[in-house]
């Protein structure tokens, strides 16, 4: 109660220092560059709708790439995945049968992908000591194995394309299959 009756408080103050013109001139100052600065505060610490994007940030939001999911039996699913995702979290968000037990917190390796192709491998940076941790788990393990949850998309590795392994090696629950949130 207090809080929202100090958030009262604090719009009215802003508003009123917007309607007056009434400080001091020291400097140049210019009443209505500083009444569209206040109108910016009032908008950003107690609106609680949320500013409209410009059109780059829409534009940026929109940027995908287009992976392909290779599941144990030969079966390939098409996605388009938004720049700076997780191959994790786009295979959750498209129901790809990746498990990611650890909720990619790179504490276990059941996320574990190979990348069909070695040019996009190269693309990839390199795995942390962790991440190749987690890959001595990880069952048919290969050249090009990665962790799903580190693969992080960008514009190079459009076309990419991953295999999902036949099985994992989930230490904490053994045959369980944990469904994405």
């Amino acid at each position: 109660m207090f809080f929202s009756r100090f958030c009262k408080l604090g719009v009215h103050a802003i508003r009123n220092l917007e309607k007056s013109a009434t400080l001091t001139v020291r400097t140049s100052y210019t009443p209505k560059a500083h009444n569209q600065y206040l109108g910016s505060l009032r908008n950003k610490f107690f609106c609680s709708t949320a500013p409209k994007a410009s059109s780059e940030q829409k534009n940026e939001d929109k940027e995908t790439i287009n992976v392909t999911f290779c599941d144990k039996d030969g079966e390939e699913t098409h996605i388009k995945v938004p720049i700076g995702m997780s191959m994790l979290e786009a295979a959750h968000e498209n129901d790809i049968e990746l498990e990611g037990a650890c909720e990619g917190s790179l504490a276990c390796s059941t996320c574990h992908v190979i990348v069909m192709d070695v040019d996009h491998y190269n693309k990839l940076s390199e795995p942390t000591d962790e991440e190749n941790d987690m890959l001595d788990l990880a069952f048919g393990l290969s050249e090009t194995s990665r962790l799903g949850c580190q693969i992080i998309a960008k514009p190079e590795l459009d076309g990419l394309r991953l295999a999902i392994p036949a099985a994992t090696r989930n230490f904490a629950v053994d045959g369980f299959k944990p469904k994405p949130h």
